[in-house]
C-alpha cells in the first residue's frame, strides 16, 4: 500500500464530504453539522503513520478546504489540521493506539480543531455567536458525526496505515 492510495482515498473522502454529505444530513441539521472526515483521516495518519505524514496530509487537505469550501480566511484549516496532526503524532508516537484511544484522540482533536476555528473566525468577526452557543449549535453535533465516522472506518483505515508502515520499514531495511 503506497502513500498514493492514501492520498486518493482522502481525495475521495474530501469530495464525498462536500458533495454527498449535504444530501444525507437532514435539512433541520444541515447548517449545524459540518463533516470533517479528512481531518479524521489525518488523525489516523498521526496515530498509525508518522507525524510528518500527518503534517503533510493535514496541511495539504486543510489548504484545499480553505480554498474550496471556506474562502473567508485562507489559512486556518491549513494551519490547524497540520498542527493538530503533527502534535498528536508527537504525543502518541511510541504508543500502541487501541480503539478507545483512537476514539478519544479523534474526539479531543475534533473539539480542539472546531474550537480553534471558531476563535479565529470570531477574531476576524466572521462569526458573531458566543462560544457556548457555537459549542451547542455546531461543534458538538459535528463531533458526534466525526465519532460515528471514526467507528465506521476504524478497522480498514488502521489496517491500511499499518500495511503502509510495514512496507516502508521493509523497504528501509533493504
Amino acid at each position: 500500500m503506497s502513500m498514493n492510495r492514501i492520498v486518493v482515498l482522502m481525495l475521495a473522502i474530501f469530495v464525498l464530504e462536500g458533495s454527498l454529505m449535504p444530501w444525507l444530513i437532514p435539512t433541520t441539521y444541515s447548517d449545524r453539522i459540518i463533516p470533517h472526515f479528512t481531518f479524521v483521516l489525518v488523525i489516523f495518519s498521526a496515530l498509525y503513520g508518522s507525524r510528518y505524514q500527518a503534517l503533510i496530509l493535514g496541511m495539504s487537505f486543510g489548504l484545499l478546504q480553505d480554498i474550496i469550501y471556506y474562502g473567508h480566511v485562507i489559512g486556518p484549516h491549513f494551519f490547524f489540521m497540520g498542527l493538530l496532526g503533527y502534535t498528536i503524532g508527537v504525543l502518541l508516537e511510541r504508543r500502541k493506539a487501541t480503539l478507545l484511544l483512537a476514539i478519544s484522540v479523534v474526539g479531543f482533536a475534533c473539539l480542539a480543531y472546531d474550537s480553534a476555528l471558531y476563535f479565529v473566525y470570531a477574531t476576524f468577526k466572521i462569526t458573531n455567536g458566543t462560544y457556548p452557543w457555537a459549542l451547542i449549535q455546531y461543534i458538538l453535533p459535528s463531533l458526534f458525526l466525526q465519532l460515528v465516522f471514526t467507528l465506521c472506518v476504524y478497522v480498514p483505515i488502521r489496517k491500511m496505515f499499518e500495511k503502509l508502515m510495514r512496507s516502508a520499514e521493509t523497504s528501509d531495511e533493504m
